[in-house]
């Protein structure tokens, strides 16, 4: 048995075991809202009976059932900024430099922003901020999954909605993700088959790491007893053969780069045994800690570019 069926299994198992049959979508839309060379549409969708997660949906000019275009899932960050989630990247609030789903709209892109659990709308009424976020991930861990299941289940709910536009090319789906969003990135990466693009910038937290520097870190990193069988890197690794590329910033003090050199090179394995060294890329920028630099996202742009885009 080689390496990847061995540890995938395992990591399901880690996770909390299979994830429920899909429920109908049943997606309620809002009014669009014109913007320069694209329309922002609110839309919720349900993941689960009764549990509809709110996203923002990008359409730029031009597309339609007879022009399709690719799509992008933006998964926003955490940064203890639980009031936001899809509206940083949808460009209607927090740090312009994350304006991220908007800068892809203008790249041509199909971009959906969902909420995360527990960030923007969904919230609680009871917990605030952090220690929703903690009732949450103990509720999983109680009933034998982890956050990140969760974290995972709503992904895959997201690319079966992106999937049901009749304006999007179901075969050119990526996803980008800056901070949790890139730990989302690559935790749905291995089950998301349809997603054959992936991005993520400026997080790969080790195990090693966050115990040699004693880093206390957001939740849906933690998969319990997944040490037994690998670190964190092993799950980016799965994702081969499909494209990948990873940023970091050298002074990332989030995810130490000593072992950051050490899990790209457990991935590139993972890769070079696929055969398909060339669609793993890793930049790794001195002089800059957790940031989405200029050079970043022009590599970023750059690999979407070649994978989802046609001549």
């Amino acid at each position: 048995m080689d390496q990847t069926s061995f540890l995938k299994p395992k990591l399901l198992e880690c996770l909390g075991g299979p994830w429920p049959s899909p429920c109908n979508l049943d997606p309620e839309w809002g009014k669009p809202v014109r913007r320069d060379g694209y329309t922002i549409t609110r839309v919720t969708y349900q993941v689960e009976p009764n549990d509809r997660v709110p996203a923002l949906l990008l359409v730029p000019d031009g597309v339609d059932e007879k022009s399709l275009a690719p799509g992008i899932l933006v998964w926003h960050q955490h940064n203890g900024e639980w009031h936001l989630g899809k509206s940083e990247p949808a460009g209607l609030a927090g740090n312009p430099m994350h304006h991220t789903g908007v800068a892809l709209v203008k790249e041509g892109y199909v971009v959906l922003c969902p909420d995360a659990l527990c960030f923007e709308e969904r919230q609680s009424p009871y917990l605030k901020g952090g220690d929703y976020e903690r009732f949450v991930f103990l509720k999983y861990v109680v009933e034998g999954k982890c956050l990140a299941w969760k974290n995972i289940l709503d992904m895959r709910r997201a690319v079966d909605f992106m999937c049901s536009l009749p304006f999007v090319d179901g075969s050119r789906l990526g996803c980008y993700g800056h901070s949790m969003g890139s730990t989302f990135t690559w935790l749905v990466g291995p089950w998301e088959e349809r997603l054959v693009c992936l991005v993520g910038n400026c997080c790969l937290p080790t195990y090693k790491a966050i115990h040699r520097k004693h880093l206390l870190h957001c939740f849906p990193n933690f998969i319990p007893g997944w040490l037994r069988y690998g670190d964190t890197p092993h799950i980016a690794g799965l994702i081969a053969p499909r494209p990948l590329l990873l940023n970091f910033g050298e002074l990332d003090e989030g995810s130490p780069i000593e072992e950051v050199r050490e899990g790209v090179e457990i991935i590139r394995a993972f890769y070079e045994r696929a055969g398909a060294q060339e669609n793993f890329s890793v930049f790794i920028q001195p002089g800059v800690g957790h940031v989405l630099s200029d050079e970043m996202w022009e590599r970023t742009k750059t690999w979407f570019g070649r994978h989802l885009k046609r001549a």
